[in-house]
């Protein structure tokens, strides 16, 4: 016998009055934070586990969520990260063999608040006309003066730190204590990947809390510094850009992912700014300055780096531009080994054009040893 379904009623409204009726799944509740929308047509699970997205509702723009399931492999941390989800459809069955379970449960253990039945190409339409906003899911609390009062308490993201909230609060290591490479891991938010494809070069790695300061990371004796992703605006965090500039006055080399590549800007009074709304998927341009090529890059960020500032410093170069809007992607210091990027060359699953930028890293470290 089919399973027979209670289907609970859900409403979405935005900070600008906008109201989408829709269907409730996962966690019966309420959840806001800022709305952003993902371009990726798969890899739903590690999306909803990274930690750049802590502080956002998501909408996925594929038709169906769901319908490989959830498997214990498929995630960039311990945890879901983002505040809310939502589907146009949601698939309560699940089709791959090697999945653990379905997403349906996979929310519901992770207390996640999920709308479907939404129109979610008129809701992103709507976002790119209008900019990213906050927004409030509910499916227990179907009074829009209700829920309006409750979304006035939302704060914005803008001048929001969320880095603390998701980096590790002990220090760990990963890798062969013996290899020869050690590099010291800032985690602002660190995706498993990026140790993965750290290690798997031949790094012995020691991730260390977001504000951990730069005399005890070098206790390590590290050959190198790697700055990761994270979510929130990068300008109040003051202690990590204090680290960046301590990392580049030691002669350090230096490798910044995403939120990483914005502090290592603001290192050199280059200020970042939010963007309308942002770019997320698996599926953005990137033109290579130094070799000309294009890359397809994963991406998750509502910030950027100022290109004029850019441009204005001597000492900092932009090496990768985002094709869709001429945003900056890549800078390079010019009398440092230290350069970033703002797109995510370890994405998985998602395009790897970008993961030479690791190999590029261990030849600045390799080269900075001798």
């Amino acid at each position: 016998m089919p399973q027979t379904r209670t289907i609970q009623p859900a409403i979405l409204l935005l900070d600008d009055g906008t109201v989408f009726q829709g269907k409730a799944f996962g966690k019966i509740g309420t959840a806001a934070g800022e709305l952003a929308f993902n371009t990726g047509m798969t890899g739903y699970q590690e999306v909803f586990t990274d930690p750049s997205y802590k502080g956002q509702v998501l909408i996925m723009n594929n038709c169906y969520i769901g319908n490989y399931g959830t498997k214990s492999d498929d995630v960039e941390s311990s945890t879901v990260k983002i505040s809310g989800l939502i589907a146009k459809n949601i698939a309560y069955n699940y089709s791959r063999k090697m999945a653990d379970e379905s997403l349906e449960k996979f929310l519901a253990d992770n207390n996640l608040v999920a709308i479907y039945d939404v129109d979610t190409r008129a809701l992103v339409s709507h976002i790119r006309s209008k900019g990213a906003m906050n927004c409030i899911i509910s499916s227990e609390i179907l009074d829009v003066d209700q829920l309006k009062a409750e979304l006035a308490k939302v704060p914005s993201m803008e001048g929001l730190a969320l880095s603390q909230e998701v980096s590790t609060k002990e220090a760990y290591t990963v890798g062969d204590p013996e290899a020869a490479i050690r590099i010291a891991v800032m985690d602002n938010g660190v995706k498993r990947n990026m140790l993965k494809c750290l290690s798997e070069k031949g790094a012995y790695l020691k991730v260390f809390p977001t504000d951990t300061k730069f005399e005890v990371t070098e206790e390590f004796k590290p050959n190198a510094y790697f700055i990761s992703n994270g979510p929130g605006d990068p300008a109040p965090l003051k202690y990590a850009i204090d680290t960046v500039k301590q990392i580049l006055a030691a002669e350090k080399p230096l490798f910044g992912i995403c939120l990483g590549h914005q502090l290592l800007a603001l290192a050199h009074d280059i200020p970042t700014y939010k963007m309308h709304h942002g770019h997320r998927g698996l599926n953005h341009p990137v033109k290579n300055l130094q070799t000309g090529l294009c890359e397809i890059t994963t991406q998750n960020h509502g910030f950027a780096v100022d290109a004029k500032a850019v441009e204005a410093n001597p000492n900092v170069e932009v090496t990768h531009i985002n094709l869709n809007d001429n945003t900056v992607e890549g800078i390079r210091i010019k009398n440092k080994p230290a350069f970033s990027v703002q797109y995510h060359p370890e994405s998985t699953p998602g395009p790897h054009d970008s993961r030479y930028l690791f190999d590029d890293f261990f030849t600045m470290i390799k080269a900075n040893m001798k």
